[in-house]
């Protein structure tokens, strides 16, 4: 894929905002290898940036997929492969989407929602981003966090060493709200159950909440991103770090910096560090 100097310059921009200070040529690191023998086989002294994102975890699509093999032995009763929970995984979120439907269940079918957007990337992803609703690119692609703000977000994952595909982006709601008002309560009281289905079927270990709202809504409270934000708390089996909305960072760009910070945790949490 060849990229534009443009493109180049504005995510060279985005690291150096969000303080990044050096990048490898290592051919290894570009790799990015997932084997156990390649990380223990890595030489001391690694590149700056090999230190600062560290090594990728994970069971994204980029993970090999265990098949098992006549010299391995079946699998034992309870001991899915990960091809086996992936495909899992899949079918669960499909039944989920199933169940949704055209949905009629709240009164946003009714004010100009052109379709349901469920939610898109790893049926397995170790990070899994949730966002507050669809906006309008969103709403007529059917896919979460593809406009401005989605740009930004991919530049968010990217800085950590990660693509989309490696990860999971749902909303709290499904549908547009008109003109993008906040979602209001009996309209999350009627999507929520299925934002806690997609979590519970993807075990993610880490979880971002992007911005007030969607802050709010998983962690029931009524307190502003800027007091939850640089924590870490407990949800549904997963660490959940709150950090700023990607749209609000478009607006507000001398918030970069505290973003890095939230996601510099995010990184470490994958990486099985402990994180206060």
């Amino acid at each position: 894929m060849t990229i534009s100097r443009d493109a180049l310059a504005e995510h060279l921009k985005l690291f150096e905002e969000l303080g990044v200070t050096g990048y490898s040529t290592d051919p290894a690191w570009a790799a990015r290898q997932e084997s156990q023998e390649s990380r223990e086989s890595t030489p001391a002294g690694p590149s700056p940036a090999h230190a600062l994102f560290g090594p990728r975890t994970g069971r994204g699509p980029s993970t090999t997929l265990g098949t098992g093999s006549p010299a391995t032995g079946p699998v034992p009763p309870g001991h899915e492969t990960a091809n086996e929970s992936s495909e899992s995984s899949v079918a669960t979120l499909a039944a989920i989407r199933e169940d949704i439907g055209d949905c009629t269940r709240c009164k946003l079918c009714r004010l100009g929602r052109k379709q349901i957007v469920f939610g898109v990337g790893s049926p397995t992803a170790d990070l899994m981003f949730v966002g507050e609703a669809p906006g309008r690119d969103e709403d007529i692609q059917g896919i979460p966090f593809v406009g401005r703000a989605g740009q930004k977000l991919t530049q968010i994952i990217e800085a950590i060493g990660l693509k989309r595909d490696d990860v999971y982006i749902a909303n709290v709601i499904k549908c547009r709200p008109p003109e993008n008002r906040n979602p209001e309560p009996d309209e999350v009281a009627q999507c929520e159950p299925f934002l806690f289905r997609q979590v519970d079927t993807i075990k993610p270990k880490v979880i971002v909440a992007l911005g007030t709202f969607a802050t709010r809504s998983l962690l029931k409270t009524m307190d502003p991103i800027s007091r939850l934000r640089g924590r870490v708390y407990d949800y549904r089996g997963a660490k959940l770090v709150p950090t700023f909305h990607p749209a609000f960072l478009l607006r507000n760009p001398s918030c970069r910096r505290e973003v890095w910070e939230d996601m510099k945790k995010v990184r470490a949490l994958l990486n099985g560090e402990t994180v206060a």
